[in-house]
This record gives C-alpha cells, sequence and structure tokens, in this order.
C-alpha cells in the first residue's frame, strides 16, 4: 500500500510534471483537477478545494466548496506523454470527496458511496472481489475529427487480422494499461464488428471500480493516438450486439472463498445462494443504475444475447446469472450477465454488494438453475417457471428503484435523489425527442 512519502519519491524519480487529480459525478463521468506535481504534498497534507456545484449531482451553488483528498494507493505514471504537445510526464491520483463544512465524506461521492458498502460487508466479515469484462466498439473519425460510427473493421468474434484491424490498438491499450498495473487475462474481437473486451484480473470492489475508471480513460486515449474514437456507448449500431460489462463476484470471509462447497451440485455455498438470491430479487432496482441510460435498454432486447431474464444457471447465457466453471476453490463464484460499461462503476458494485449482503442477511433463497435456453421459452413458459423481465425501458428500471428501500439505502439519500432526478429528465427528454425511426416510417405514410 503506497504511502504519501512513496508517491513524493515516485514522482522525482520520475520526474513527473503534473497531477491529475481524478473524480467521478454520479453519473459516472470521470473529472479531474490538474496541479503542479511540486504542489503533491499540499495536496495530501490539505487537499485540493474546487467548486462541486459544477459537478453534475454534487451540490448546490449555495454550497459549493468541496475537497478532494488523493488516496496514495491509486498512484499511477499515465503511460502517455505530451498532453500539452510536448514532453511532459503526468501522473494521476483517485479522490476522496470532502464536505469541507463537516470535515466527512461527502455522501454524494460515488466512491464513498461504494466504501460504505464495503464497510458493511466487512462488518459482516466479507471482502468482495468483483471481475469486470468491459466491452467497447473502435469507430472512424471524420475529416473533421468527429465521431461516426463507421466501424474501424468488419471483424466478427475471436477473428484475426486482416479482418480485426484493432489488434494493434488493443495490443497498445494493453501495454498502456500494464505500466499502470493492471494484471490484463485476455482480449479479443467481440461479436460485433469495430466490438472488442479487454479482461482484467479480479481485485477487491473498490481497486475494481478504480480500475474500471480508469481503463475507460486509457481505452479512449490510446484510440484518440490512432485517430480513432472508442466508445463504451451500450449500442450504438441497431441490429447488432451490445456491449456489456459482465461482472464476476465473489465474497471471501478469513481469506476463503465464502462462495464455495466442494459437496454441492454447483460447488455453491449457502452463502453463495443467498448473494444470488438477493441479486434476483433486487434485479429490476439494480438495472437503473447498473443500464443507466436510455440506450441502456436497446441493448437488453431478445435476439442478441442480451440477459433479460432474471434467472440463473451453469450451462447457458441466456440467464441474467451465470455460474461459471471454476477449476480450483478460490474460483467459485457468480457473473452478473447485465451491466452494461456506461454504468457507474461505483454505483454499480455498491448495489450490486447491497443486494447480494440483503439475500445473506435475510437468508433469501435462489429458485432453481434454468438449464434451458430462456429464448426459445413462450410467455407462458416463462410464466409457468416464474421467470421475470428486467425493465425495458430507463423508465421503468427507475419507477423499480424507486421502489426499493434496500437499493435506495445502497445509494444513500443524496445519491437516490439526485439519481432519481437525472435520470427521470432524462427519459422525459427521450420521450419528447423525434427519432430518425420515426422520420422514415411516419413522416411519407401519414
Amino acid at each position: 500500500m503506497s504511502t504519501k512519502n512513496d508517491v513524493l519519491e515516485q514522482i522525482e524519480a520520475k520526474n513527473v510534471d503534473f497531477l491529475r487529480l481524478q473524480f467521478t459525478d454520479i453519473l459516472g463521468t470521470a473529472k479531474n483537477v490538474s496541479i503542479p506535481a511540486h504542489q503533491a504534498e499540499k495536496a495530501f497534507d490539505e487537499g485540493i478545494y474546487f467548486d462541486g456545484s459544477s459537478i453534475e449531482g454534487f451540490v448546490r451553488i449555495q454550497e459549493s466548496d468541496m475537497r478532494l483528498d488523493p488516496d496514495p494507493a491509486t498512484f499511477s505514471v499515465l503511460p502517455w506523454r505530451g498532453e500539452r504537445g510536448d514532453d511532459t510526464t503526468s501522473a494521476r491520483m483517485i479522490c476522496n470527496v470532502i464536505n469541507t463544512s463537516t470535515g466527512e465524506p461527502f455522501e454524494g461521492d460515488p466512491r464513498h458511496v461504494l466504501q460504505r458498502a464495503v464497510d458493511r460487508a466487512n462488518d459482516l466479515g466479507f471482502d468482495l472481489n468483483a471481475g469486470p469484462e468491459p466491452e467497447f466498439f473502435v469507430f472512424e473519425n471524420d475529416e473533421d475529427g468527429s465521431a461516426t460510427t463507421t466501424t474501424h473493421d468488419s471483424g466478427g468474434y475471436f477473428d484475426l487480422a486482416p479482418k480485426d484491424m484493432a489488434q494493434e490498438i488493443r495490443a497498445e491499450i494493453i501495454y498502456m494499461l500494464e505500466a499502470m498495473g493492471f494484471e490484463v487475462e485476455a482480449s479479443h474481437h467481440e461479436v460485433a464488428r469495430g466490438q472488442h473486451e479487454i479482461d482484467f484480473k479480479y481485485a477487491d470492489a473498490l481497486t475494481t471500480a478504480d480500475n474500471i475508471a480508469t481503463f475507460r480513460s486509457v481505452v479512449r486515449a490510446t484510440a484518440q493516438l490512432h485517430d480513432v474514437h472508442a466508445t463504451f456507448m451500450p449500442k450504438p449500431i441497431s441490429g447488432i450486439n451490445g456491449s456489456g460489462m459482465h461482472t464476476h463476484l465473489s465474497l471471501f470471509e478469513d481469506g476463503e472463498n465464502a462462495f464455495h462447497d466442494e459437496d454441492d451440485e454447483f460447488n455453491l455455498s449457502d452463502t453463495a445462494y443467498n448473494f444470488l438470491g438477493g441479486i434476483l430479487e433486487h434485479a429490476p432496482a439494480i438495472t437503473a443504475i447498473c443500464n443507466p441510460t436510455v440506450n441502456s435498454y436497446k441493448r437488453l432486447v431478445p435476439g442478441y444475447e442480451a440477459p433479460i431474464y432474471v434467472a440463473w444457471s451453469d450451462v447457458n447465457r441466456s440467464a441474467l446469472v451465470r455460474k461459471p466453471a471454476a477449476r480450483v476453490p478460490a474460483a467459485s463464484r457468480i457473473e452478473l450477465r447485465s451491466p452494461d460499461p456506461s454504468s457507474n462503476p461505483y454505483l454499480a458494485l455498491a448495489v450490486m454488494l447491497h443486494a447480494g449482503l440483503d439475500g445473506i442477511e435475510n437468508n433469501l433463497e435462489a429458485p432453481d438453475p434454468v438449464r434451458e435456453n430462456i429464448y426459445e421459452f413462450t410467455e407462458a413458459d416463462r410464466e409457468e417457471r416464474g421467470i421475470e423481465t428486467l425493465p425495458s425501458t430507463l423508465g421503468q428500471a427507475v419507477a423499480a428503484l424507486k421502489e426499493d428501500d434496500v437499493i435506495l439505502d445502497a445509494l444513500g439519500p443524496h445519491v437516490s435523489e439526485k439519481y432519481v432526478q437525472a435520470k427521470t429528465q432524462e427519459y422525459t427528454e427521450f420521450l419528447a425527442s423525434v427519432s430518425e425511426w420515426e422520420i422514415d416510417r411516419y413522416l411519407e405514410t401519414f
């Protein structure tokens, strides 16, 4: 674990010129304040003040002063040089946001929301490990440098060059990530043309959320260096698969995997089944956080391998939760397949954890696994099996969130209020907009 002094020594040893102090708003958008590296000691001792009223979902104008306290464990030199077109070297640290009027962590800071969830798990004797599988698209830019929806290649699942023209980009992203301390496990072309996936090793919940935020920045920055555009928009092109962020979850207790039971048919413990029961119980409200945009629900439709059915399985991928095969006890886990990479990683992991812990605390039972392909079920089949469907719109998901006290409690009063406001406004604006599909369908017909 790095300390203040470790960071100060690295700044000097690596000739760092600037520090980016990074945090996120409640929508998961990365923000940063850049300071000269010689101000690092002041940043540790006094924090760096900023105007919180300008950040989505933070505070009102009359209470705008906020403070950034950098976490030394997140120090990393950015592996690209010359952010100002020269040879300057920059590093970043992820920060906790402090309410200057109380000196306490700001309740609207998504990182603090996740830390509260982690503390709750710790109080019950558990640590959460999470491993994400974020997908993204790479598109060409036009002559003005603006992003298009023309894919960078025409490759498909696991394709190689020449169809997969982004191998070089993915390789450079991996080099960048490894330079920042990531342990990358795999990368490949995904199903849709122009779509890619890079998987990095699981870690504790807070580190994983930090890593996802960093990953998105590195991917987009690397793409920009290649004069293309990378996007984590869930469904940028109709008619092909969207981008997900399947998330693997497991609890550890006293250093042992609390999800593993050697004698169970699926090698899952009672704790795992209860956690799974909590995830399924709160799935509709979780969807509002893990699938946070209007566009998210263009991915969550039948026919594109998207997990829209509230069920679990060990052998098929049509269910919301999959139990992956585990080669060793430490690898026993569940995989929540609905999240997409536009979600705020701190809030997403916080609600997953709270939902699972609610299952443990209230001994919620997981239903039997569904080992058939649910995509082939009729509506009557699903009703007979008690299989519900995730919300099909952002509006439905927000309505489910407003009715779920466990997930609202996971977010806390400030974030839940601001989040619901922001997403209600987004959905209202969407309903009032007129799409190209409507123009094409109706303009000359009526």
